[in-house]
């Protein structure tokens, strides 16, 4: 344990916060309040099924232009985190471990990982305005979708509260998957031409995050009897719950988007 707060005050004292990374600690706000995620994710389902409603008999809205703002925005906020989080957590596993990463909690205090945190959990509930443009422009909303979005929200605030060590690689390991789709998004929505592959590669880190987060929850649970280890059945159970399905979703919709349409058109041309 010893060397584990060592390695962790070695890494910060390498990685300096920058002055707006020093803002004040919104933890115990978070904590007090994490329950109103459940609020705010059937806020958001109810939401979806009025406004499906609404737009039924009228015309989708065009949006480009607050779209291509809104994915951009989003886009450069995770490519910031990822840089961040990135930096720090391989750092922490290079000169520490990958159980450190994994399962002690000790790095959560740190000003970096404080702030990019909390604007983390924050930015689940931001992200919800991706279903808003979605319904308004009459764009077909898929189960994984809503599912995702709905359920992320609410298992970040969890990790949140209970200062789950793993949500420190399932924060920079989605961070890094946004800061490509994010881009995407804005190409597509500026209706910039992109590589055939792009959306393919968007999906399959999505596939592959959802698998090492997997990875990252049983291994949590097998060190759970080091000491110091902070971590629990509950954590395991829901963590693994939720990437497994995941998994399975995005892998379904990989398939049925890119594997499917190549098979029906050589299908075809036979």
């Amino acid at each position: 344990m010893v060397t584990t707060m060592n390695t962790s005050d070695e890494i910060e004292q390498m990685f300096q916060p920058y002055n707006f990374e020093l803002c004040r600690d919104m933890r115990p706000y978070l904590e007090e309040y994490w329950a109103t995620s459940f609020a705010i994710a059937l806020i958001y389902l109810l939401v979806i099924f009025v406004g499906q409603n609404y737009m039924k008999a009228r015309k989708g809205f065009n949006l480009q232009g607050p779209l291509i703002l809104w994915s951009f925005c989003l886009a450069v906020f995770s490519i910031l985190g990822t840089l961040r989080m990135w930096g720090y957590m391989g750092t922490l596993m290079l000169k520490g471990s990958p159980k450190q990463t994994v399962c002690f909690s000790s790095f959560i205090n740190t000003p970096i990982i404080q702030f990019w945190s909390f604007l983390f959990v924050l930015s689940k509930v931001v992200e919800l305005g991706d279903t808003a443009f979605i319904i308004l422009r009459k764009r077909p909303l898929i189960f994984v979708h809503w599912y995702h979005h709905s359920t992320v929200l609410v298992y970040s605030s969890f990790g949140y509260k209970n200062r789950v060590a793993a949500g420190g690689w399932f924060m920079t390991m989605n961070f890094g998957v946004h800061a490509i789709m994010y881009t995407y998004y804005t190409m597509k929505a500026a209706k910039v031409k992109c590589p055939r592959w792009f959306p393919m590669l968007v999906t399959s880190l999505q596939i592959l995050q959802m698998f090492i987060g997997a990875i990252v929850s049983i291994l949590a649970y097998i060190w759970r009897q080091e000491k110091g280890c902070h971590t629990t059945k509950e954590h395991l159970f829901w963590s693994f719950i939720l990437y497994a399905t995941y998994f399975v979703l995005f892998a379904k919709f990989f398939h049925q988007n890119y594997i499917m349409p190549k098979i029906k058109a050589k299908t075809k041309s036979q």
